[in-house]
């Protein structure tokens, strides 16, 4: 059996938006057998571009029941039932949340009418329901409201299941029996009333659908096990083939299966999910290529998705100046407030650097007012209680206060100026080069068994030079911080 569901909403976030209209049509694998909408009073107002598109007023929902209301019958009705939508994540995700908002866990199978209908109706300009239902010839008679959407969904599905009884010429039996086992397996509830076994090749077409109700509409089942089980960096890519989204893993196969694994909440997160149509890779070998390479690709495609990554992905720092009385003094700061000076070292947010650079302070017995962690005029709160030399009222000479500062700045700048880290390649026969030259970040490239090197320039000149920036910086820091595999070649 099979509930099939539409809902409207005051927006397209389930954790901040609520359901206005819910309708129900639950289909036997023949026909409708039962059916329920109604209208809901989300308890807030409804934006005015909403009520633009549905036509659901707050004046329409003021007396309605409120879901806690319809709550169990929903659970009743859908009992036992596949979960069917178009663009299901959407429906199922509100559903889903209003029902943890009431204390209670709502699962059912889901499956996709916009998955089956690119399967089983390839070719068509378009998968969205108005204009899908127009192209074959589905009436829908009240766009955007719950119980016309639903209506709609019902018929498409009937049609779906034709077709997939079709493509089986040999079997005589009814489409119905395609969910058989599902329903076999699904909790106590409605049941088809057919006791025949459906044909192996529709109980495996449903049976993949429902299993890959998770992924991308345009990604099938194929794609996703083809993906390389290897370190690397990946791109998705939407129907006109610009790239949306770069990432990276140790495990190309797995990362991605996490990310369709995800029930997506809001409207982008699935907006995002739907764009994807295509997958490629660039195998790196080494896990710190591929985290410099990731980062390298988000700055010079700007992918739509990685909107956070575009800008710094660390965008504070510890920063290092020396005063008029030629003290070098550390303080913190936003990096884009300093993009003339590069930092010593970048860190996630201003509270994380506020954080780190007291530790230094403390560690290495450091003045905070020459660190701008204390705002005085006078002597610093630690000279009061002696832990400061008085380097904030100069009474600790400029030359030995600066000492214990390069010590700090050592503690987290690169060990050495110089060297290579030598890691695994993309093949057997090859490793991976990353290449600091006096503290910048020169790039990385691949060599094979046939390589030799003695010298500091032999290494340089076998990759490919990359931009130095604090995102590089830091990720070298932080992969050299973590236990790995990889040689690190010092040069003086």
């Amino acid at each position: 059996m099979y509930a099939i569901i539409d809902l409207e909403t005051t927006g397209g976030q389930p954790t901040q938006d609520r359901i206005t209209e819910i309708a129900i049509y639950i289909h036997d694998g023949e026909k409708v057998v039962d059916e329920f909408s109604t209208l809901l009073n989300p308890g807030r107002n409804i934006p005015f571009f909403i009520t633009q598109l549905t036509g659901i007023t707050d004046d329409m929902v003021r007396d309605a029941p409120k879901f806690h209301e319809v709550a169990r019958k929903v659970v009743e009705m859908t009992e036992g039932c596949v979960f069917v939508a178009h663009n299901v994540r959407f429906d199922y995700s509100f559903l889903k949340k209003e029902f943890a908002d009431l204390g209670y866990n709502y699962s059912r199978k889901t499956l996709c009418t916009v998955r089956l209908s690119r399967s089983l109706m390839p070719g068509q300009p378009s998968y969205s329901l108005g204009k899908l239902c127009q192209n074959i010839g589905i009436p829908l008679n009240g766009r955007h409201r719950a119980a016309g959407d639903a209506a709609a969904t019902a018929i498409l599905f009937g049609r779906l299941l034709a077709i997939s009884q079709q493509q089986d010429p040999d079997s005589t039996r009814p489409a119905a029996d395609t969910l058989a086992v599902v329903d076999a397996n699904a909790p106590a509830g409605r049941k088809p009333e057919t006791s025949k076994q459906p044909s192996p090749r529709k109980l495996k077409a449903v049976q993949e659908a429902i299993k890959t109700a998770l992924l991308p509409p345009n990604i099938t089942p194929e794609k996703v096990a083809s993906l390389p089980q290897e370190a690397g960096v990946y791109y998705f890519h939407d129907e006109a083939g610009e790239v949306i989204y770069v990432g990276k893993s140790i495990n190309i196969y797995k990362r991605i299966q996490q990310h369709f694994a995800v029930d997506y909440k809001s409207r982008k997160s699935i907006e995002f999910k739907n764009s994807i149509s295509d997958i490629t890779w660039e195998l790196t070998g080494s896990e710190l290529v591929a985290l410099l390479y990731e980062s390298h690709e988000i700055k010079r495609l700007k992918p739509l998705y990685n909107r956070k990554l575009r800008r710094s992905v660390f965008p504070a720092g510890i920063f290092l100046r020396t005063d008029e009385n030629g003290y070098k003094r550390l303080y913190y700061g936003r990096a884009d407030d300093h993009a003339q000076s590069h930092p010593l070292i970048a860190l996630g947010n201003q509270f994380k650097a506020k954080g780190f650079l007291f530790h230094k302070v403390a560690k290495f017995n450091l003045c905070q007012k020459l660190c701008d962690l204390y705002k005085t005029q006078g002597s610093c709160f630690d000279y009061q209680v002696h832990r400061c030399k008085g380097a904030c009222i100069g009474l600790e000479p400029a030359e030995e206060y600066n000492k214990r500062v390069e010590e700090a700045i050592e503690s987290f700048t690169y060990e050495h100026g110089s060297f290579v880290v030598i890691g695994a390649g993309r093949r057997p026969d090859e490793k991976s080069l990353v290449v600091v030259e006096n503290g910048r970040y020169m790039g990385f490239g691949y060599v094979d068994e046939t390589f030799t090197a003695r010298r500091f320039p032999d290494f340089r000149d076998a990759i490919t030079r990359y931009h130095d920036n604090k995102d590089a910086q830091q990720i070298i820091r932080q992969y050299l911080r973590t236990e790995h595999k990889d040689k690190v070649k010092v040069f003086g």
